[in-house]
Formats: structure tokens, sequence, C-alpha cells
């Protein structure tokens, strides 16, 4: 059961833009948890780009600060990353992490999306 479905990657010139939505079904989303986005690249190991802390405030890697915007629709359960100024160094495979209820732990379900290829040429 795919549960967590991510779209929006694709291959761009260097200084364009792309948007990545991440769609949850199921009790796997919850707005009072950590979710966010992580990336990696060939050889390298998974880094995060941007979430949102359980209180709701955001946190950007140094690389991508002033370029990518991390939001989210809670009535859709949905989280979106918008890419501007792409450079080649982004191009990676994009996960997004969202988490939820289990059992006591509100945010005790931690869900995976499949990934998603951005591919930034120069």
């Amino acid at each position: 059961q795919v549960q967590l479905v991510e779209s929006g990657g694709g291959s761009v010139q260097a200084g364009g833009s792309l948007k990545l939505s991440c769609a949850a079904s199921g009790n796997i989303f919850s707005s009072r948890c950590g979710m966010g986005w992580y990336r990696q690249a060939p050889g390298k190991e998974r880094e995060l780009v941007s979430r949102f802390s359980n209180d709701g405030t955001t946190l950007y890697a140094d690389s991508v600060k002033g370029r990518f915007t991390i939001s989210r629709d809670n009535a859709k359960s949905t989280l979106y990353l918008q890419m501007n100024s792409l450079k080649p160094e982004d191009t990676a495979v994009y996960y997004c992490k969202v988490r939820g209820r289990a059992g006591l732990d509100p945010c005790g379900r931690e869900t995976w999306g499949q990934g998603t290829q951005v591919t930034v040429s120069s």
C-alpha cells in the first residue's frame, strides 16, 4: 500500500524552477509533527534540505536558503517544496518524510516517499 507519493521532479537548466509535491493518504500526516524534504546525490549521504519542526517553524540547509521554500496544505495532507534558481549541485533524488500518530505517540509513525529525481544541467 503506497501511502506517500512524490511528484514534480524532472530535468531543468540551471536557473530554472521546479515544485515538488508529496501527497499522503491514511493517518500518516500530522501538522503537529516534524516533516520535510531530504536529498541524496550519487556517492553522497542523504542530507536534510528543509523541514517543519513540531512547532511549525521551518529550517533550511544553508545551501538552499533563499532559493527553496517549504510549504504544506494540511487539509490535503500534502507537503511541497518550491525550488527556484536551481543549480547543478541540486541534482539528486529528493525524498519527503512525514510523521503521524502511532498509538500514544503523536509523532511515532515515520513514512518516507519513494523519491523523485531532480536533474539540473549547466
